[in-house]
């Protein structure tokens, strides 16, 4: 292996800016439990799943809709 390498007409990764992002976010045990019972019946890890209905989220430009009730 060498000591030093030249970088210097190296190209940036085009997918660099695919990738996915480490992010810790607070989650309902329930909902968890929901996807990890879907990566059962799916064979897609939980996390996977979580993402991909997010994206569908975008792509969908869904908003949420909810109405907060008074006591």
């Amino acid at each position: 292996m060498k000591k030093e390498y030249d970088f210097s007409d190296a190209i940036k990764n085009p997918y660099a800016k695919e990738l996915k992002k480490q992010v810790t976010i607070k989650l309902a045990p329930y909902i968890i439990d929901y996807f990890k019972e879907e990566a059962i019946d799916t064979g897609i890890p939980y996390q996977t799943l979580i993402n991909l209905y997010l994206a569908d989220c975008v792509k969908e430009k869904k908003k949420l809709n909810m109405q907060w009730k008074r006591a």
